[in-house]
């Protein structure tokens, strides 16, 4: 029950940032967010602090200086989550070697593990979890505006440094919060698989994240339900099953379109 309970939360807001993450064209910033949080999670190791808020503090800040490099255009965006990226790893890497070498709490953030998660990790994912959902209900039509089109947004008067600055931020309390249940190098999929499939069989930016939000749980579910069953290490068995419904929305999808305009055409 506790790892269900963390796992339907994380399958509800992974999605939802998601979302827009997505709309925005910047589908690998869970990715070098997580290996920024990988290099957190080194720290706190060698600090003795809490792994997880040690990886939160580090991800934010890697988060705000993502956006701050794209803000300016000093470097493309592809390029700073590039550089942060590469540059969180090879940190990790040093300081985990630091710290000890790569134990078994190592392993469960890098994969993740929800079937051990204990209290005081099912109140920190569920606590960061509300407050992910809670900004993202709020500030949805400003962020709609902005990962949208950003002129249009600057144009019309919105803050948009502030709520690109918002939104990076809460990416990286998403990637931090997920980390245990799926892990830092998966936890991205979790961003992207559900909304794919989402963008498929929505019409509308409001339909894809209602769609990716209820394929997000759905996919937890079924793939903690499937590791209990079979073994199968929890992680990867959600983000397969995710990928899964893609690709079986994928190809319903195609078949039915071609149908669809013969019936259109009168054939």
């Amino acid at each position: 029950v506790p790892a269900l309970v963390a796992g339907v939360v994380v399958g509800v807001f992974a999605p939802m940032i998601g979302t827009f993450v997505v709309q925005k064209r910047m589908s690998l910033i869970g990715d070098g967010i997580g290996h920024l949080a990988f290099a957190g999670v080194g720290a706190g190791l060698v600090a003795g602090v809490s792994p997880i808020w040690a990886a939160l503090v580090v991800a934010i800040a890697g988060a705000l200086g993502i956006e701050w490099l794209r803000s300016r255009r000093s470097a493309a965006g592809g390029l700073a989550l590039a550089l942060f990226f590469y540059s969180g790893i090879a940190a990790g890497v040093v300081l985990v070697s630091l710290g000890g070498g790569f134990g078994a709490s190592i392993l469960t953030s890098l994969f993740g593990q929800p079937l051990t998660v204990n209290d005081e990790e099912i109140l920190t994912i569920v606590g960061l979890g509300a407050a992910i959902v809670a900004a993202m209900l709020v500030l949805r039509r400003g962020l709609f505006a902005v990962v949208t089109d950003e002129d249009w947004s600057r144009v019309a008067g919105l803050p948009v440094g502030l709520l690109n600055t918002v939104l990076a931020v809460i990416v990286a309390a998403s990637v931090v919060a997920a980390m245990r249940i799926v892990g830092l190098l998966l936890v991205a999929a979790m961003m992207v698989l559900p909304v794919a499939s989402g963008q498929l069989l929505a019409r509308s930016f409001r339909g894809t994240l209602w769609w990716s939000v209820a394929i997000g749980v759905a996919s937890v579910v079924a793939g903690l339900a499937a590791s209990r069953l079979w073994g199968l290490a929890p992680g990867g068995t959600i983000v397969l099953i995710a990928a899964g419904v893609f690709v079986v929305v994928a190809l319903v999808k195609r078949a039915t379109i071609p149908k669809l305009q013969a019936e259109g055409a009168g054939l």
